[in-house]
C-alpha cells in the first residue's frame, strides 16, 4: 500500500469514527439541544433566569451539580466580562467553556491504538462492575491494538462467574487472540500472574487482564485489586502499566458513583465510557472528566468493534454541538 493510499484510508476511518460518533451522541444532542431551546425561547440576552434555567438544562442531561455550577460559573464570568452578551452566543460560548473544561480536567490527549515504547509487554488492568460492558471493552481495545500490528493476550482474572470467563474467550476467538484461563473459583491473582508470565514469554505487546465486578463489598474489592498488583508486580516490577475503569454511560449519576468506589479501591490510570449510543445521558462524560481528573480515553458509541473509539475532546463537543442528523 502506497502513502497516497495510506493516507485516503486513515482519513476514511478517521471520518467514519466521525460520523459514527455523530450518530452515537443524537439523543444526547435531542435532548439537551431541546432544552437548550427552551432557555433562550423569546430571549435577547443572557441574564439570570437565563443562567438559572441553562443550569436546569445541564443537570438533567447528567452534567451533574458539580461540573453544571463550574460551567454555570465560568459563563457568568464570560457575561460579566463582556457587559452584553446576547443569547444567539450561548452555544457558541457553552461549547468553548466545555471544551475548556474536557482540556483543564483530562489533560493529554490520545491520538492511537498505540502504546508506550519500553514496557512490553504493556499490562492493562481492566476494572469496573458486572454489566457495564467491560469484557466487550476489552474484546474491542484486543482488535484494535490487532489492527494497529499488536500482539495482545487476554487474562481472564474474573473466575467468580463462569460467563466472564466463557464471554472473554469468545471474544478472544473472535478477535483471534490467546487467552490466560483457569477454572472457575480460581484464585483471580494467578491467572493475572499466568496472563504476564505468558506476555513476557511470547514476548507479546499487550496483556489485557479482566477483574471481578463485584462491588457490594469494597474492603473485599480493595484486598483483591491490590493483591493482583503485587502478584502481577512480582512478575513485572512496573506492572501493570494501566488501570482502566469501565463505565455505563447510560446509568448517569450512577456511574459517577461507581467511579467514587473504584476510584477509592486502586489506582484507575483512564476511564472508559460505554453505551453512549444508546442514551441522552452523554452530559456524563463531562461530569466523570471534571469531577475525578481521570483521563476519558475511550468511548463506546456503538455495537461495532470499530465503535470503541480514542475519546478525542474536539471531536466529542463538536458532535455534542453539531445538530444535523447523521441517518
Amino acid at each position: 500500500m502506497g502513502l497516497f493510499d495510506k493516507l485516503f484510508k486513515r482519513n476514511k476511518d478517521q471520518q467514519e469514527q466521525k460520523e459514527a460518533l455523530d450518530q452515537g451522541l443524537q439523543k444526547t444532542k435531542e435532548s439537551f439541544f431541546s432544552k437548550i431551546a427552551k432557555v433562550i425561547a423569546g430571549k435577547d440576552k443572557v441574564d439570570e433566569e437565563v443562567l438559572d434555567e441553562l443550569e436546569n438544562a445541564l443537570v438533567s442531561a447528567d452534567v451533574g451539580i458539580e461540573t453544571t455550577v463550574a460551567i454555570i460559573e465560568r459563563i457568568e464570568a464570560r457575561v460579566a466580562k463582556d457587559k452584553y452578551v446576547g443569547t444567539s452566543q450561548l452555544n457558541e460560548i457553552l461549547q468553548e467553556e466545555i471544551m475548556r473544561m474536557l482540556t483543564d480536567s483530562t489533560g493529554k490527549e490520545f491520538e492511537t491504538f498505540d502504546l508506550p515504547t519500553g514496557k512490553k509487554p504493556y499490562v492493562i488492568l481492566v476494572v469496573g462492575v458486572n454489566g457495564v460492558g467491560k469484557t466487550t471493552t476489552i474484546g474491542k481495545l484486543a482488535h484494535n491494538f490487532k489492527k494497529n500490528g499488536k500482539s495482545v493476550i487476554l487474562g481472564a482474572a474474573d473466575t467468580f462467574r463462569a460467563a466472564a470467563v466463557d464471554q472473554l474467550t469468545i471474544w478472544s476467538e473472535r478477535v483471534g487472540v490467546p487467552i490466560v484461563k483457569k477454572e472457575m473459583g480460581s484464585d483471580p491473582s494467578s491467572v493475572a500472574f499466568d496472563a504476564v508470565a505468558s506476555g513476557l514469554a511470547k514476548e507479546a505487546d499487550v496483556v489485557i487482564i479482566d477483574t471481578a465486578g463485584r462491588l457490594h463489598n469494597k474492603a473485599y474489592l480493595m484486598e483483591e485489586l491490590g493483591k493482583i498488583r503485587r502478584v502481577i508486580s512480582k512478575k513485572m516490577p512496573d506492572a501493570p502499566h494501566e488501570v482502566i475503569l469501565v463505565l455505563d454511560g447510560s446509568t448517569g449519576q450512577n456511574a459517577i458513583e461507581q467511579a467514587k468506589h473504584f476510584t477509592a479501591a486502586t489506582d484507575v490510570s483512564a476511564i472508559a465510557i460505554t453505551k453512549l449510543d444508546g442514551t441522552a445521558k452523554g452530559g456524563v462524560v463531562l461530569a466523570i472528566a471534571n469531577q475525578f481528573k481521570i483521563p476519558v480515553k475511550y468511548i463506546g458509541v456503538g455495537e461495532r468493534m470499530q465503535d470503541l473509539q480514542i475519546f478525542n475532546k474536539a471531536e466529542f463537543v463538536d458532535s455534542l454541538f453539531n445538530l444535523e442528523s447523521k441517518k
